[in-house]
């Protein structure tokens, strides 16, 4: 498990006169800053800064649902424990905060239940504190070179590293105004960058950046110069969030596909949901979507993880709009929906929970859980009666007719017919053998664990439940076993998905659109997910999928069969 990487410890605030790094609505409230003072990161005296001034916060009432808002705020995977009493310490200033109360699930510490801003009995004596969960560190030495210069000459580069003739500074500040850098730079570089409004009258700018990100800032300006940069993965958000604010949108984007490197190592899902925000923070749609697809490939999971409650309105309605989703059935993800809008509450309006239900796609859910609903929903009698009853009749009206009865009303429908990726029993076989057995000189003998059987009904509708198609799943390690199954392969592993021929009857009503699935053995975190063309799938090397391989050589196969009407 991957330390919850320094999402939001990281706050900019850019100015040429002074900007902030999010205008309008998504702009962060000053007073939801917090900070921890003592000799450890990760622990210490709760600090929170409002009004232009940093101040504590009382133990009154402080608990591990606080301490879990307040490390989470501060970018680790959670909080070990508590500590009332000043034990780090008596701090300065105000007392913000008393008597708090907190779900656990708030984004930060100013969102929670407390008397009012510096409303309080409590002394200095009371500070609270706590301590956060660390989690592994990630690596640091992994890194990538980006080079956008397009044949620019390394000149500027030595122009950069000089300092010559430099006629503009770049004043770079922590957050709290306490620690200062200046570099010269040359106006005329920054010219080329129209979001910073640089002209001919300007003499300098001034930067807000977290400390962390400090090392990093000559290396991205150095990279306006050349549009040459090394990044790694702890470097990776600072100069993601600085080509944000200069408006460098070609390495913003770069360096958000790097992110994607960091969505298998976290099993807890707290980077993943973070990074999406974060996403949407800057406007970056190749790191909100790369994030959702991996989401979405672990939906299951991620439906059964603590942090299931904590997702936005705006993320689960992004969630569930797609088809890529891979979960038991619909039923499992409707009841995951529930859980989430109950454990909400008044968070969510009624008419935002109602526009969530209706992505919910009524007619996948299987008959018999369809009919349970009406008795075992927790959400069905709550303000949503009728948009469930409307449901129901829709999705018995699909088992029970023929296809050509509700074609022309299900072309209306759009994907809400569509299957997901269903991985119930029904409908998908697992293959997890990935040991090559040779005997007799290349000719192997025995059972062959990676050529399954299994069958499924025809389509989920009940009209087919009783019609069977049987299926064959094979997967080969080497030329020889492709060879021996009549087929010719140059790269591996390689999936082959097979139907018996009374597949065949079905093909003027139902098509199949399955999908390989690969996971790690011992995790099962799903890291890929693809097509199979003319029944063969060959999986990708590391290098070419879209997510790295977490487990080379140690991973799972899923075959999953996909029916659809046509």
């Amino acid at each position: 498990m991957i330390m919850y990487i320094l999402w939001t410890l990281l706050f900019f605030h850019v100015s040429a006169q002074r900007w902030t790094l999010f205008d309008g609505e998504s702009k962060p409230k000053r007073e939801s800053r917090v900070r921890l003072v003592g000799d450890l990161p990760s622990s210490g005296r709760v600090e929170v800064y409002h009004d232009g001034q940093w101040g504590t916060v009382c133990d009154d009432g402080w608990e591990l649902a606080e301490a879990q808002v307040v490390c989470r705020q501060l970018g680790f995977p959670g909080a070990i424990s508590v500590t009332p009493g000043g034990q780090y310490g008596e701090g300065s200033g105000p007392i913000w905060l008393d008597d708090m109360n907190c779900k656990g699930s708030e984004s930060s510490l100013s969102d929670c239940s407390f008397k009012g801003w510096g409303v309080t009995d409590c002394s200095h004596k009371e500070d609270a504190g706590v301590v956060c969960e660390t989690g592994t560190n990630i690596t640091s030495n992994r890194q990538f070179f980006l080079d956008n210069s397009l044949g620019l000459s390394d000149d500027l580069g030595l122009l950069f590293d000089s300092g010559d003739g430099c006629d503009f500074r770049i004043n770079v500040q922590d957050t709290s105004e306490e620690e200062e850098l200046t570099f010269c730079v040359h106006r005329m570089i920054l010219m080329i960058y129209p979001e910073l409004n640089i002209t001919n009258d300007s003499r300098n700018l001034t930067v807000d950046v977290s400390q962390t990100c400090h090392p990093h800032v000559s290396a991205f300006l150095r990279y306006l110069y050349t549009r040459q940069i090394d990044v790694s993965i702890t470097s990776a958000q600072c100069v993601h969030q600085l080509a944000f604010i200069f408006g460098v949108k070609k390495l913003m984007e770069d360096v958000g596909r790097a992110f994607s490197l960091l969505l298998p190592e976290d099993n807890t899902f707290r980077t993943q949901v973070s990074m999406y925000e974060y996403g949407v923070r800057t406007g970056d749609l190749v790191l909100q979507e790369n994030v959702l697809q991996y989401l979405s490939w672990n939906c299951e999971f991620l439906i059964s993880s603590p942090v299931w409650s904590t997702i936005s309105f705006h993320m689960m309605d992004a969630l569930l709009r797609r088809s890529d989703l891979i979960v038991n059935d619909e039923a499992f993800l409707l009841e995951g929906l529930e859980t989430w809008i109950q454990d909400k509450g008044d968070e969510i309006s009624s008419d935002q929970q109602a526009s969530l239900l209706n992505h919910i796609r009524f007619l996948l859910i299987p008959v018999d859980k369809l009919y349970e609903m009406q008795f075992s929903s927790g959400v069905f009698h709550q303000n949503h009666e009728k948009l469930y009853l409307t449901g129901l009749l829709r999705g018995f009206q699909f088992n029970a007719l023929p296809f050509s009865k509700i074609k022309n009303q299900m072309d209306n429908m759009s994907s809400e017919y569509l299957p997901r990726i269903y991985t119930g029993d029904d409908w998908s076989q697992f293959i997890n053998d990935t040991t090559i057995n040779y005997q007799y000189h290349n000719y192997y003998y025995g059972q062959n664990n990676r050529i399954q059987n299994f069958l499924t009904p025809a389509h989920p509708s009940a009209l087919y439940r009783e019609q069977k198609v049987y299926w064959q799943a094979q997967v080969f390690l080497s030329a020889q076993e492709c060879s021996n199954n009549g087929i010719s392969c140059t790269s591996f592993p390689v999936a082959r998905f097979l139907a018996n021929g009374n597949q065949n009857m079905y093909t003027s009503t139902i098509r199949y659109s399955n999908r390989l699935i690969l996971s790690c053995k011992n995790e099962n975190n799903v890291f890929h997910v693809q097509d199979f063309k003319n029944s063969m799938a060959v999986v990708s090397n590391n290098s070419s999928m879209g997510l790295p391989n977490p487990c080379p050589d140690d991973y799972s196969f899923r075959f999953v069969v996909r029916p659809e009407y046509i």
